[in-house]
């Protein structure tokens, strides 16, 4: 039986209140005895009777013996009851100890006290008292990702979008003071927050950073994934009296100024930008160069020289896994450039670039880096991703026309030994397919997995410039499609090492998404556009796939007052008649490529 134990109460001056603890010298020796002698009777009496009736949970019996007559050895205790589930009380020990002490250990021979009961003695034994250290390490893990966010693992697929906003907490600096909890603390929480961290491409703060890790070098192991943005003009502040732009007057702390924009002049190279990774973040794995976006911006410098001066070789970052090029135009504009970043990357296996804007250039310089063997196993890139339908082919991709066939590049570039998995968002066509099929005649010596096309627009000739659009209304673009899926679906009899192939087409300004046309195989199971020749290649390519729902239409058709035909989407249709589901979450398994007939047609959709 545990007690709290407190130290006792200070003795009174003004002998206003009794001090139990006080004893009353006034009172005669013998009636003081006496008095002593009959409440340590009358305490040992009561607390004998609550420790007996305490361990033994039991309906009540008869009244207890009168207190002069009874004795341990001629009590009987009651019979318990057969529907009690345990027969026998359980032994519990009588001793008395504190729980806010240190543990007394009693002798076995413990000396009685008044009414038989065993006195209070005090040990010097110490307690190993718990604290928060002493939880396991998992227990702090799941704490901290309740408030930081759960981390994904560097080599996901899907680390690489998450950790641009995951890992960077909007209250950093209120939960960077969570270190001071305790120790181990401190490590976690470290290592989430230094494990994604964004630094501006200037000379000034490389300098900082490269200072602030050497005088903490236990902080530059956690640094997994690294950013450096390269700015594209900063603002240049003049006297509002010697500025002739037309710009509104602002506020600074020197006064009253305008503010004009000028180039950066001090930006870094990417020399410098890899020598400062490699001396400074030994673990970082993932490198994210972004070098942004704006009218006629300037190229970044990739070395710190002249060309007539500049060292031929780039310092190496022998931890990078995965680099990711965002406003990929100012950092890659040819051949020689890419081979310049790669040579500073020897261990890189996954290559993510992605263009700010479409421009004829992109698809050109893109062509010849991928007309060139690479040694990536992960490719993904994105050269137009507005993710808006046309009404014609721009006049910039008519010049890639007419000097290249990107689509047979592309299947170049996928067509690498090495290569695992491509993700490509851009105008693409059934010439890749066919292209790839062409350069794996041996399927024994390719190690694609995985094919994931979002398709801008399908390249093709036409008679007129209007039969070259794109969207849920163009059967044009339609057919287009459909020729596009028949020619996956026949890689795949080839390629049978992939296992996921995805082509799907995005219009965000469709009237109804869901029917935006797209087509993907996972895991055995088939699921969107479908029509006769697609099931047939399909039986042919892959007997052992199957679609999940082969559906004959659309919806529910119906006509209006005006004339027109409408129809409600299937599943729409079916969510309301049961009542479950609104369907803006839903999806459209099953999608019947000769229906599209109906909306080029001038049906709409309600």
């Amino acid at each position: 039986m545990d007690t709290p134990c407190a130290p006792p109460p200070p003795p009174h001056n003004d002998g206003s209140h009794a001090d139990p603890l006080t004893i009353d010298t006034q009172v005669p020796r013998a009636e003081r005895a006496q008095s002593i002698h009959e409440d340590d009777g009358n305490a040992a009496v009561e607390l004998a009777s609550i420790m007996t009736t305490a361990s033994n949970p039991v309906s009540p019996g008869p009244p207890s013996p009168p207190l002069e007559q009874m004795r341990m050895h001629d009590f009987v205790p009651p019979t318990r009851p057969s529907s009690t589930p345990f027969p026998q009380p359980e032994p519990r020990s009588t001793e008395l100890r504190c729980i806010s002490c240190p543990t007394s250990r009693f002798p076995d021979s413990a000396s009685s006290g008044p009414g038989g009961l065993p006195t209070i003695q005090s040990a010097g034994a110490a307690v190993d008292t718990m604290s928060l250290n002493d939880l396991p390490t998992e227990i702090h893990e799941c704490i901290l990702d309740h408030l930081f966010g759960f981390r994904v693992s560097t080599t996901s697929k899907s680390s690489i979008t998450r950790w641009g906003t995951a890992l960077r907490h909007p209250r950093r600096k209120e939960l960077s003071e969570l270190s001071l909890v305790s120790a181990a603390w401190r490590i976690l929480i470290q290592e989430r927050l230094y494990r994604h961290i964004k630094l501006k491409a200037s000379v000034e703060s490389l300098r900082g950073s490269l200072a602030y890790f050497a005088a903490r070098p236990h902080l530059r192991s956690y640094v997994k994934h690294l950013e450096i943005w390269f700015p594209v003009f900063h603002p240049k502040y003049r006297p509002l009296a010697l500025s002739n732009a037309n710009t509104l007057p602002t506020v600074t702390p020197d006064g009253l100024t305008t503010a004009s924009y000028v180039l950066p002049m001090d930006n870094c190279s990417l020399e410098e930008a890899f020598y400062f990774v490699a001396e400074s973040l030994p673990e970082v794995c993932v490198l994210t160069l972004e070098g942004g976006e704006r009218k006629k911006a300037p190229k970044v410098r990739h070395w710190v020289r002249d060309a007539q001066q500049r060292r031929r070789v780039m310092p190496k970052v022998q931890s990078v896994r995965t680099l990711i090029c965002k406003g990929q135009w100012n950092l890659i504009r040819g051949e020689e450039d890419f081979e310049t970043i790669m040579s500073a990357l020897p261990n890189l296996q996954g290559w993510h670039g992605s263009y700010s804007k479409p421009k004829s250039k992109s698809y050109i310089t893109m062509a010849s880096i991928l007309a060139k063997p690479m040694r990536l196993t992960s490719l993904d890139l994105c050269i137009e991703g507005d993710y808006r339908r046309e009404l014609s082919f721009p006049a910039y991709f008519l010049k890639v026309s007419n000097k290249i066939h990107f689509c047979s590049r592309l299947a170049q570039g996928v067509a690498s030994p090495s290569l695992e998995h491509i993700s490509y968002t851009g105008r693409v066509c059934k010439q890749f397919f066919i292209d790839l099929m062409a350069k794996h005649k041996d399927p024994r010596q390719t190690r694609l997995r995985s094919i994931d096309l979002t398709v801008k627009n399908c390249c093709r000739q036409v008679a007129h410039w209007n039969e070259s659009g794109s969207g849920i209304t163009d059967m044009n673009f339609i057919n287009a499609f459909e020729e596009l899926v028949l020619a996956g679906i026949r890689a795949l009899g080839r390629l049978k090492s992939v296992e996921y192939l995805r082509i799907r087409y995005v219009d965000l300004d469709s009237p109804f998404p869901p029917l935006n046309p797209h087509f993907i195989l996972r895991n055995g199971r088939c699921s969107g556009v479908w029509s006769d020749a697609i099931i047939a290649e399909m039986n042919r390519a892959r007997p052992h796939a199957r679609f999940e729902e082969l559906s004959e239409s659309f919806g529910e058709v119906g006509y209006r007052k005006d004339g027109r035909i409408t129809f409600t989407p299937e599943f729409l249709a079916s969510s309301s008649s049961s009542g479950t589901g609104t369907g803006s979450g839903s999806r459209m398994v099953s999608l019947k490529l000769s229906n599209y007939a109906l909306l080029s047609a001038g049906v709409s959709i309600s």
